[in-house]
């Protein structure tokens, strides 16, 4: 049972839900002026982890037979036999129904936008097939959480959460082009569409680079119109720092580097918004 529960954490990549998650909570600590209840805590973090699984799980199904062509994925999941279409497709179907469940608990709105959301954060996967913004639409399918959080607390939209879900979504895209990186001649010969295969990759690098310099001058912006104090600037010098080293990093190191040195810096900026944030309303 625990080994069953390994792969299928493994298959969604579990630890990277520490991506999303800090803006999240960061935005229900803004909306909420501090913290929420105990059960629209609960109910964020179960959305949250439910809709990730859900669209990871649509990810590694419509892409399974991409994934066994390529060197770098072919070891995944279903391509190698570790776990079968037909529990994948029942893994996806619990945590979409358990998403949808878990909204109704929250608010009238939430719930509404439930199934939209869930039809956006499992499009991406599809995107990559017809055009070459597709790390845009990772960003923005990822970059929903904190609309999504705030929506939970208030029960309307904001422009707070909406600030917090584009620089979300262009620091997302920005990584996401470091690590197509790694995939230039397969996506090239399957016909795929990435930034790398259209602009090469010092010039896809260069385009992560502007999406990076967005998300910073986007939550700094944030932290002007929120009238955020000192320890949240000092945060945002962080992330710059954080920012910075990613693109150093990945010019220095070759492509098997791009690991937990990498996972790392990127969970770092994640939590240096929500320590902000956080630091303002806690």
């Amino acid at each position: 049972m625990f080994k069953t529960l390994r792969h299928y954490l493994e298959l969604v990549r579990f630890s990277h839900t520490l991506f999303a998650m800090p803006f999240a909570l960061a935005s229900m600590l803004w909306a909420a002026q501090g913290l929420p209840s105990g059960k629209i805590f609960a109910l964020i973090v179960l959305c949250m982890v439910t809709c990730r699984n859900t669209a990871m799980a649509f990810n590694r199904l419509v892409d399974a037979k991409i994934d066994g062509e390529n060197p770098r994925t072919m070891r995944r999941h279903i391509p190698a036999g570790v776990l079968t279409r037909a529990s994948v497709i029942g893994f996806l179907v619990a945590n979409g129904a358990a998403f949808i469940v878990a909204t109704y608990f929250i608010n009238s709105l939430a719930f509404y936008l439930s199934v939209p959301t869930l039809l956006a954060v499992c499009g991406y996967s599809l995107t990559k097939r017809f055009t070459s913004f597709s790390h845009l639409a990772l960003g923005f399918a990822i970059g929903i959480s904190p609309v999504g959080a705030w929506i939970a607390v208030r029960g309307g939209f904001s422009l707070e959460p909406i600030l917090l879900c584009v620089a979300l979504a262009f620091w997302i895209a920005g990584f996401d082009i470091i690590y197509a990186t790694q995939d230039q001649e397969f996506d090239r010969a399957r016909g795929l569409n990435s930034l790398v295969v259209r602009l090469g990759v010092p010039g896809a690098l260069k385009a992560a680079l502007v999406f990076h310099a967005l998300t910073w001058l986007v939550l700094v912006g944030l932290g002007w119109m929120g009238g955020m104090g000192a320890a949240y600037h000092i945060c945002m010098v962080l992330v710059g720092g954080l920012l910075i080293y990613l693109h150093g990093f990945r010019r220095s190191a070759s492509l098997d580097a791009l690991n937990q040195d990498f996972f790392l810096a990127n969970i770092a900026i994640s939590l240096c918004v929500l320590a902000g944030i956080g630091a303002h309303f806690l």
